[in-house]
């Protein structure tokens, strides 16, 4: 199933301007530009707005799920930053079963890279991720 599903057709008040959807990525870096392997042990998240506009407003955020050395799981702290979807290179199947129970799809990631990632998703290619890894490395 690709993210032209149900989930993306809604748009909030954020300033001027209508974002039309919110992702969140997990990332290594503090500036966002590589995926991280595991998505509880990111020490980062990158959250990119899509606004009515097609421009894209990027920041990063630390990772202050348990995994990463903080209080909570990090799905629980990624829930505050409000997502439509999360990019992954793969994740457990509690934390997807996680996400979908609060209408959040879980989407495959194709690169390494961020911006390619954002790019692709733009473009519709990336595909939903149903079944969970049930090992430490994802792939």
């Amino acid at each position: 199933m690709r993210h032209g599903s149900r989930w993306w057709s809604w748009t909030t008040e954020r300033g001027r301007k209508l974002v039309k959807t919110r992702i969140l990525i997990p990332a290594d870096d503090q500036d966002g530009n590589e995926i991280a392997e595991h998505f509880g042990r990111a020490p980062y998240f990158t959250i990119i707005d899509l606004d009515d506009d097609g421009k894209t407003t990027i920041n990063v955020h630390p990772n202050r799920g348990e995994h990463a050395g903080g209080k909570g799981h990090a799905h629980d702290n990624v829930l505050i930053h409000n997502p439509r979807a999360v990019i992954v290179r793969g994740m457990g199947p509690r934390g997807i079963m996680s996400f979908q129970s609060k209408n959040i799809a879980v989407l495959q990631a194709n690169s390494n890279s961020i911006q390619k990632i954002i790019e692709a998703y733009i473009r519709n290619e990336l595909r939903e991720l149903t079944e969970g890894c049930a090992d430490a490395h994802h792939k």
